[in-house]
């Protein structure tokens, strides 16, 4: 891992390591694989989202343990990402992957058995089973930071940018059939059938099918890298390298170095900061349209499935193209304002006059004013993700090294996770005292991201004038 004391970064943060011959026989194909794979891992962890709230309160617990619940997720991943990004440093990216999509397969096994816990074993053991099955998947998915390497290593520099950006459409695509299925799969009629035909021993609830059909596109991923992911060829650390130093340390010990770093310092504080504010959408979102629009789970999921569509668009086709003529430090500073002009406008719809309905739009009565009020700031949420975080894996990606790149996704991912698990808790207590809370305390976290990146990129365009002065 880098120490700060490179001083070859340009404007992004570019390390100056040599171009690279190919590291895969054929880079295209091992990128649609690798992509394929994020794909339908991503379709199971979405297929889950639209039931975790509902999930949750069909107990009849408190919604602060809908917060606590994405925390146990997010703090495993936070211990998990940097382990699993070093540990594809130095046995491979494709074992990695494959090992850890299959364990979570499991997990997901073990959370549709959630209800049937709490039915037979009370409450307790209902919670028991939701947690310990949500932190293992949660350590699992800390194989984010190996994907984003394989990308890295079969990718050149200069084009790393729209390929990180294919891996984010991959899970906005992830989030459009993922919710989709899962709203589709919690449907009274489809429960019904499904009761009928499964044996008696596989429950059939709104929250079970969900949760297998997450197992069986795990499951799924794992066939489809076995058969068709192409380890990469890498440079390797040397002895001494900061590489192969990380390769020995803790996961703390990775984080006190990326601390050090000129150039890591600023993305991992960065994802961090980013991560809390979001907390509030991802978490209390599902909540906030059921209490204020009255949707159930699946009309959560069909919004949920358009700002996977969105995000998809934005991720993998508008942010590489501006990525080539815009500075990603500029990016994040205008992905930042953008998310949080967003995150204030979605509380702000549940103010909208509500009896503006669709025949005064000029649509159908479903298409009221608050709900395209709604849909206009989630497309706004869409664009403001998209610009932040595939900027800021384009320049974690150009601050290390080849040899590397697992290391610094995993720190940098890490750092994404403890604020998921930070932020979640803090903002599911706050949606209980005011339900806009979550929200536009998550706007005021984004003001200082987006007034560094914005400095930052003024400060490399007038150093780059004063060099092409000289």
């Amino acid at each position: 891992m880098p120490t700060g004391d490179s001083d070859g970064a340009g404007d992004d943060g570019e390390s100056g390591d040599p171009p690279r011959s190919p590291t895969v026989a054929n880079p295209r194909r091992a990128l649609a694989v690798v992509i394929g794979v994020v794909f339908i891992d991503l379709v199971g962890f979405g297929i889950v989202i639209p039931i975790l709230p509902f999930y949750v309160r069909s107990f009849g617990v408190s919604d602060a343990f809908i917060g606590l619940l994405a925390a146990s997720y997010s703090l495993a991943q936070f211990l998990a990402a940097p382990t699993l990004g070093r540990l594809s440093d130095r046995i491979g990216r494709r074992p990695v992957l494959l090992a850890s999509l299959a364990a979570a397969g499991v997990a997901w096994v073990a959370f549709g058995y959630a209800g049937e816990a709490g039915a037979r074993l009370g409450t307790v053991a209902a919670l028991a089973a939701l947690f310990g099955s949500r932190t293992l998947a949660g350590a699992m998915g800390g194989n984010i930071a190996a994907a984003q390497a394989y990308v890295a290593d079969i990718t050149p520099r200069d084009r790393r940018a729209g390929a990180l950006g294919l891996v984010g459409a991959a899970f906005g695509l992830g989030f459009v059939f993922g919710p989709a299925i899962g709203g589709l799969l919690a449907a009274d009629p489809v429960v019904a059938r499904a009761d009928a035909l499964l044996p008696a021993f596989v429950p059939a609830t709104a929250y079970s099918l969900p949760s297998f059909a997450a197992a069986g596109m795990s499951f799924l991923a794992v066939a489809v890298g076995f058969a068709f992911l192409e380890e990469p060829t890498r440079t390797r650390p040397a002895e001494g390298t900061a590489g192969n130093r990380a390769g020995r340390t803790t996961a703390i010990g990775q984080f006190r170095d990326a601390l050090t770093s000129v150039t890591l310092r600023p993305l991992t504080v960065t994802y961090f900061v980013v991560a809390v504010a979001f907390a509030g959408v991802q978490v209390m979102f599902i909540p906030y349209v059921a209490d204020a629009f009255g949707y159930d789970a699946t009309a959560a999921a069909f919004l949920l499935t358009y700002v996977g569509v969105l995000g998809a668009v934005n991720q993998g086709v508008l942010v590489g193209r501006l990525s080539r003529v815009v500075p990603s430090r500029t990016l994040v500073a205008a992905g930042s304002v953008v998310l949080a002009a967003a995150l204030v406008a979605i509380p702000a719809t549940g103010l909208v006059d509500r009896t503006a309905g669709g025949v005064a739009l000029g649509g159908p009565a479903w298409l009221t004013l608050p709900l395209v009020a709604l849909l206009v700031a989630l497309a706004a949420l869409s664009l403001g993700n998209a610009l932040v975080n595939v900027s800021l894996a384009t320049l974690v990606s150009t601050s290390a090294g080849d040899a590397e790149q697992g290391a610094a996704f995993g720190v940098t991912q890490g750092a994404s996770s403890l604020g998921r698990t930070v932020g979640p808790p803090l903002m599911a207590v706050l949606y209980t005292v005011a339900v806009a809370s979550p929200f536009l305390i998550g706007a005021l976290l984004l003001v200082p991201v987006a007034v560094a990146f914005g400095r930052s990129a003024g400060l490399g365009r007038a150093a780059d004038s004063e060099r092409s002065a000289e």
